[in-house]
């Protein structure tokens, strides 16, 4: 089965309704949120790069099977098809809002 390293499954908790007792978080304090979110996400795929290039590097030193060396392929560009297809959207909508005439 193949797993998506990149959003972990578990840190995704459903959505509740706010009470109206609860302080709501600032701008700022969500931007940094999303920032982490964003760099986190990111960090990930440049982690599954590396690990791509070491078994490659392993594959050379016959180290390591090529059924190893092409699921840690597979599995970096998967995640770098998805960050690039999450930019892709995220350009769209800025361009979107843009083009939205007040």
């Amino acid at each position: 089965m193949i797993q998506n390293t990149m959003f972990p499954t578990q840190a995704v908790q459903p959505l509740k309704m706010k009470e109206s007792s609860q302080s709501d978080a600032t701008p700022a304090e969500s931007l940094n949120k999303f920032s982490s979110y964003l760099k986190d996400a990111i960090d990930q795929v440049a982690e599954q790069e590396n690990a791509s290039k070491e078994m490659n590097d392993k594959f050379t030193l016959g180290q390591a099977n090529i059924d190893e060396v092409m699921i840690a392929s597979e599995k970096a560009l998967l995640s770098l098809q998805l960050t690039a297809q999450v930019r892709n959207k995220v350009i769209e909508a800025y361009q979107e809002i843009m083009r939205t005439q007040i």
